[in-house]
């Protein structure tokens, strides 16, 4: 078996395609590091290290694939996540060794013939740093300044009540120089379970890694796409009882992949995985006992 890191790092992911009235865009924001055993949780080592290098420090590589959705219904161009960022010190950079060597926000969007200043929203699974970073950067005076200048920005009501207050565990992750700025902006919009964002493009909502992360859901007429962020960080937390120590709520985020992995078997949907250095998209089997991946795509496959 191919195992994660061991592909080029340089031969990012650059899709794009047609999707119904959207076109779907790519966006890699760069690789890096957690903790193995983080990351699967109760399960030894000796069965996740089949599938994926560790480093010496039980570190696992990741990457950040972010998700450009183009409404030509609208003309509105939302930006799903947006990775770490650049605001990271040198002893942050080091635990975590953040990779934008070959991969970037910025290279991605021009990549695609986008820039910053046209994304009109900003729609956030959740706000670890990890996937809202890239919201802000330190400008040349060291001042905090907003890259997206004209986008709103669209969270989760409960869960931004769950960053702008976390309990001890989590606080970790939600940083004051990402989490301040969203809300100073004056474009914060918050919004609940189900939202639709256009005809076609809603989002439902999953509380157990964090309460009120969003998977947005993409749909042309007859086939549904999500983006499944944190329920499914890699293709190697495909099998249910596979759950981050990092979730909060793990026996929440067993039923959660229990219903929302059997709907995407039934239904066919297209799975992005937002953390898979190696597999953009796939699709399940389930034969009722054992939940499987059938297919691996890439956005340009679809």
């Amino acid at each position: 078996m191919l195992k994660l890191g061991t592909k080029r790092q340089s031969e990012m992911s650059m899709s794009k395609t047609k999707f119904g009235t959207f076109n779907l865009y790519t966006i890699e924001t760069g690789d890096f590091k957690l903790d193995g055993g983080a990351m699967f949780g109760v399960v030894p080592k000796t069965l996740w290290s089949r599938g994926i290098e560790v480093d010496e420090k039980n570190r696992i590589t990741m990457t950040m694939r972010c998700l450009l959705v183009e409404s030509t219904t609208t003309g509105k161009l939302y930006l799903i996540d947006n990775g770490a960022g650049t605001k990271f010190n040198e002893k942050m950079n080091d635990i975590y060794q953040i990779d934008y060597s070959s991969k970037s926000l910025q290279k991605s969007l021009e990549f695609h013939g986008f820039s910053a200043d046209q994304i009109t929203d900003v729609i956030f699974t959740h706000l670890h740093f990890d996937h809202c970073g890239g919201t802000t950067y330190y400008n040349e005076s060291g001042e905090i300044e907003h890259t997206f200048k004209k986008a709103t920005y669209h969270v989760h009501e409960q869960h931004w009540q769950t960053a702008t207050h976390p309990n001890a565990r989590e606080k970790a992750s939600f940083l004051p120089d990402n989490i301040g700025p969203i809300e100073s902006s004056g474009r914060l919009n918050l919004v609940q379970d189900n939202h639709e964002y256009e005809p076609g493009l809603t989002a439902i909502t999953a509380n157990g890694h964090t309460i009120g992360q969003q998977l947005p859901i993409i749909s042309d007429g007859n086939r549904k796409l999500i983006f499944i962020a944190d329920l499914i960080p890699t293709h190697l937390h495909v099998p249910i009882p596979w759950v981050m120590g990092y979730d909060m709520y793990p026996t929440e985020t067993l039923k959660e992949k229990k219903a929302i992995l059997e709907r995407a078997n039934d239904e066919n949907w297209l799975i992005y995985l937002e953390h898979d250095l190696e597999k953009e998209i796939i699709t399940l089997s389930y034969d009722g006992k054992k939940m499987q991946i059938k297919d691996t795509l890439t956005l340009g496959d679809v």
